[in-house]
């Protein structure tokens, strides 16, 4: 490649990984590196961890030209005025973090920030399912629950940057008083966060212990292992979690009428056969209409291609920054 084509930086700060990767300007990776995200290091410590893999990674770049820009999906909703982040639920204690003005003025380079819902939505509709669906919904499903919506072929946000947030979706009016924690009502029971809680409860291998690690109290992945063993508990639980979630992609449509549904996650993986068929069955009984319900068929690299192409595309990083003056070309 030569000198002066250029690189850019991709990260995925997932609910318990970060994903840093180097990439050239036309999208083809180069170098990649996970590592676990230091939530119990509050928002400081996180900010840190991502400043430091940015710089191995620019260290690395030797013969690859400048570094042209950062994008960043972050589990939290982003401010489109500001560009704070204005929560991330995987971090305790985050609040209004201007990480991209941080990085920015350590770096020197534009940094773009998206819910990496919305990023994960990006990178469906550039290279996975969705491509050529101008209407469809990216349903995020792993620790937390979230949403990437695409509306005539643009991601809607909404005014606070917190379009598909479906975390706080609730789905019994009656318990419309009660104080649910920042998770909200659905991602108590539709998430890993929210399994992993109730299987300590119902699963036998869940023993009823508090985990040590806020990681490890979000790992709803020993529910699966005691599906697939035949646990009836573990069965009963996460029917119940798919049928809730039919419920509220049923309530989704109603709203956008989307041509398509894609789901992806950590979550999905435990028992895709039957999170499909549960979901959509749901539906379809609830939605005489119903939209084509599918997996993604990009795993877990569907924020990095968002990413990639926040970096590609001016008129991506154009809306992410909706309150400035940008020139698109």
């Amino acid at each position: 490649m030569p000198e002066s084509a250029g690189c850019g930086i991709a990260i995925d700060m997932g609910a318990s990984h970060l994903r840093f990767v180097l990439a050239s300007v036309e999208g083809q990776i180069l170098k990649e590196s996970r590592e676990r995200v230091h939530s119990e290091a509050g928002p400081r410590g996180v900010i840190a961890q991502i400043r430091e893999g940015i710089a191995r990674l620019i260290q690395s770049k030797n013969g690859l030209g400048a570094l042209r820009g950062i994008a960043i999906g972050v589990p939290g909703g982003v401010d489109p005025q500001t560009g704070k982040v204005v929560d991330a639920n995987n971090v305790p204690g985050w609040r209004e973090e201007d990480m991209g003005r941080e990085l920015e003025e350590t770096f020197r380079i534009p940094v773009f920030l998206d819910n990496d819902a919305n990023m994960a939505a990006i990178g469906e509709h550039w290279r996975g399912v969705a491509r050529g669906i101008e209407n469809f919904v990216f349903i995020a499903l792993g620790t937390g629950i979230g949403a990437g919506i695409f509306v005539d072929g643009r991601i809607c946000r909404g005014r606070n940057g917190f379009a598909g947030e479906l975390f706080r979706m609730n789905l019994e009016w009656p318990r419309w008083t009660e104080d649910f924690p920042d998770t909200g009502y659905l991602e108590t029971y539709v998430s890993g966060l929210g399994l992993a809680k109730l299987g300590r409860k119902v699963v036998a291998n869940g023993n009823g212990d508090q985990p040590s690690t806020l990681a490890d109290q979000r790992d709803a992945r020993y529910i699966f292992e005691a599906l697939h063993q035949g646990d009836a508990g573990a069965r009963t639980l996460i029917e119940q979690s798919f049928v809730m979630l039919g419920v509220a992609v049923a309530n989704v449509v109603t709203v956008l009428d989307p041509e398509l549904i894609v789901f992806n996650g950590g979550l999905v993986k435990g028992a895709p056969d039957l999170l499909l068929e549960t979901v959509g069955r749901v539906v379809r009984k609830m939605q005489p209409k119903a939209p084509k319900i599918t997996l993604s068929t990009l795993g877990d690299k569907a924020q990095i291609w968002g990413a990639l192409h926040t970096l590609l595309e001016p008129a991506q990083q154009c809306a992410i920054r909706s309150a400035q003056k940008c020139a698109v070309t």
